[in-house]
């Protein structure tokens, strides 16, 4: 199974140090010549590895880190997504709901992502929460799963415990993925919410 972060900014950085942390290779790229990051992905730890956007792509799962109104040229990178794993980590705060056709952001996703499977995930933590290390206390990290394909958020829930965090399954997109989703001007209620899981 192969990784990438599209996005570089800080919740990109933050994803590529969970990696780092537990020695797991990934991809990361941005629109940008990759040489023009690459110094600083290196610096992160050795197995996260600057990329061409056509390169990163190519990934089975793919962190889709970049502000809501850059998805469409992300989704561009490819005629079709077909047996991709997208983790959608954007916030459309602030956009109209019937900009989105009154769907929730994630739906309206992976309408752009044609054929590939949509989870909703690790976008409720500010960078600085999510770029810490998910062992708190003796407890795991929190991060909320959302998706309409119950094989994505399963397969997701595995990798997000194997970064060392604990994956939460809130249900469809529509239904349990509202809770962590923006809608016009106001945030999803589990939005921003920092909790830690004892087992």
């Amino acid at each position: 199974m192969s990784y990438a972060i599209i996005g570089f900014g800080n919740i990109g950085k933050a994803l590529a140090k969970a990696f780092a942390r537990k020695g797991i290779e990934v991809s990361v790229a941005t629109t940008r010549d990759p040489e023009s990051f690459a110094s600083e992905a290196t610096a992160i730890g050795p197995k996260v590895i600057a990329k061409t956007l056509a390169d990163a792509v190519k990934a089975d799962v793919i962190f889709l880190a970049v502000r809501f109104e850059s998805h469409p040229d992300v989704a561009k990178a490819l005629p079709s997504w077909q047996g991709k794993t997208i983790i959608d980590l954007t916030n459309a705060y602030g956009m109209p709901p019937e900009q989105l056709g009154g769907q929730p952001s994630s739906t309206f996703i992976a309408q752009a992502f044609s054929g590939a499977r949509l989870v909703k995930g690790f976008n409720h933590l500010i960078a600085a929460t999510l770029d810490q290390d998910p062992a708190v206390h003796g407890g795991r990290r929190v991060v909320f799963l959302a998706s309409d394909d119950d094989a994505a958020v399963t397969e997701i829930g595995t990798l997000a415990e194997n970064l060392g965090f604990a994956p939460v399954k809130l249900g469809g997109l529509s239904e349990g993925g509202l809770l962590v989703q923006a809608r016009g001007n106001s945030w999803g209620r589990l939005i921003f919410k920092d909790l830690v899981k004892f087992d």
